[in-house]
């Protein structure tokens, strides 16, 4: 059954901790599908994750760089999953479709702080998620690293 992880973002933002978590995926042998709010977003997180450490990169593309379905991280504004992912990652606004999360193996959902929008759509996926039985864990970053604060369901 999906779990959904919930990333707070108080420290830093989105550009720095996303490749960390991707970085995590990877590691695991996981596809990711990181679901955007908009295009400019995707185009960001693109060339960010290009650049984001000098000595490695995180191998991905979005949908005008082609071959999708071969890309272990893909990028996109849109809803289609072409890369088989195991996990979705919602980030910048992409809303939460809970039922959808079943088709994964875990659904990170990373949200802004500053975000007011995004946290009530967090905090209405969370009540969303723990009503129906699937596992939510909630984390929060503390001095640049990411600290458990709550878990529910499952």
């Amino acid at each position: 059954m999906a779990e959904a992880w919930f990333y707070h973002l108080t420290d830093t933002a989105l550009e720095a901790a996303a490749p960390e978590i991707l970085e995590k995926c990877l590691a695991r042998g996981w596809r990711v599908c990181v679901r955007a709010g908009s295009k400019a977003r995707v185009s960001a997180l693109n060339q960010r994750l290009w650049t984001y450490r000098e000595e490695s990169f995180l191998p991905h593309g979005a949908p005008e760089d082609g071959f999708p379905e071969a890309q272990p991280i893909y990028l996109t504004a849109g809803r289609e999953t072409p890369n088989r992912p195991d996990v979705l990652m919602l980030v910048d606004g992409a809303a939460p479709d809970v039922p959808e999360f079943a088709g994964f193996e875990r659904v990170v959902l990373m949200f802004d702080d500053a975000d007011a929008p995004a946290k009530d759509r967090a905090r209405a996926a969370w009540r969303e998620v723990s009503s129906g039985g699937m596992k939510a864990v909630y984390w929060a970053q503390d001095g640049g690293r990411w600290v458990k604060r709550a878990e529910s369901g499952g």
